[in-house]
């Protein structure tokens, strides 16, 4: 059957569409990236890929998944808030989905950068150029997948589904993240971690792009111009997004040592002047 490439990706080549099927690049840690495939599968995620194995040539196969990829000149497919927060379910769904799988004892990953924990195996590179938007919303490549924590998962989704880049407005920003830990049902426990979260993680990512660039100069002549600068900015709205939700935190931080309070109100009988901070941050004050 004809071979057709399959364009994207910063780091992998080969990858190819056959059929109903996608061939790509198999290494030691496909064997463990099948496994949490398969699971998710039994457990009734619909949200990922099947495995099919390796064919002739020593490739992974996994199904081909019809739709549009929300990137690049695309993007505005996830402008709208309802659809950010489908997008937002889907990751908790996820999240909840592997979080009983057990690897197999002999299981590698492919450990890119480094991980922040081992809570769960996440996917590690949750983006709009790994969403397929078709008559189901499923994430690809997983081939990065590998021991992780949940918000830090969900800090690098938002990075790309916000996005937290430039050109974002900072307001704008910090109404999309809180859109997007409504729709996962981040807890304010959460939430604070995964403003602490934010800007790390994408330093994290940015280091492994100078990296491979450094190694490989092809590949540092297409990152230089595009990822790398656009995430090296992307931390600079990190923070000035994190300045402008950290009030807000601060306010949740309240709300939780005063849980068994009664809820202040003003002489007019309204609640008093804060609350609308928490209700912006999405956590309603505790009475």
């Amino acid at each position: 059957m004809t071979e057709e490439p399959l364009p994207g990706g910063n780091t992998t080549r080969g990858v190819v569409r056959i059929g109903d099927t996608v061939r790509r690049p198999a290494g030691p840690w496909t064997p463990a990236v099948h496994a949490l495939l398969d699971h998710l599968q039994a457990v009734g995620f619909r949200g990922a890929p099947r495995a099919h194995g390796l064919d002739d040539k020593g490739r992974e196969v996994l199904d081909f998944v019809p739709g549009t990829v929300p990137h690049d000149e695309r993007s505005g497919l996830l402008d709208a808030d309802v659809r950010l927060r489908r997008v937002g379910r889907l990751i908790r769904h996820f999240h909840d989905a592997v979080a009983d799988f057990a690897p197999p004892p002999d299981a590698r990953w492919q450990r890119l950068v480094p991980t922040d924990g081992d809570e769960i195996i996440a996917h590690h590179d949750l983006a709009p150029w790994n969403l397929v938007v078709g008559d189901r919303w499923t994430f690809i490549d997983w081939d990065v997948a590998g021991p992780g924590t949940r918000m830090g998962d969900l800090a690098y989704a938002m990075h790309g589904f916000v996005p937290l880049t430039p050109g974002t407005d900072p307001e704008r920003a910090a109404h999309r993240v809180r859109v997007l830990a409504d729709a996962y049902g981040a807890s304010p426990e959460e939430r604070r971690d995964l403003l602490d979260r934010l800007e790390p993680r994408t330093r994290v990512m940015h280091d492994f792009l100078r990296d491979q660039a450094a190694l490989q100069p092809a590949l540092g002549a297409a990152l230089a111009g595009g990822p790398r600068r656009r995430l090296a900015q992307g931390r600079r709205l990190h923070r000035r997004a994190r300045e402008h939700l950290a009030g807000r935190a601060a306010c949740l931080a309240r709300a939780n040592s005063h849980r068994h309070s009664p809820r202040p109100t003003s002489a007019s009988g309204g609640a008093e002047p804060g609350d609308q901070d928490l209700d912006a941050l999405g956590v309603a004050p505790r009475s």
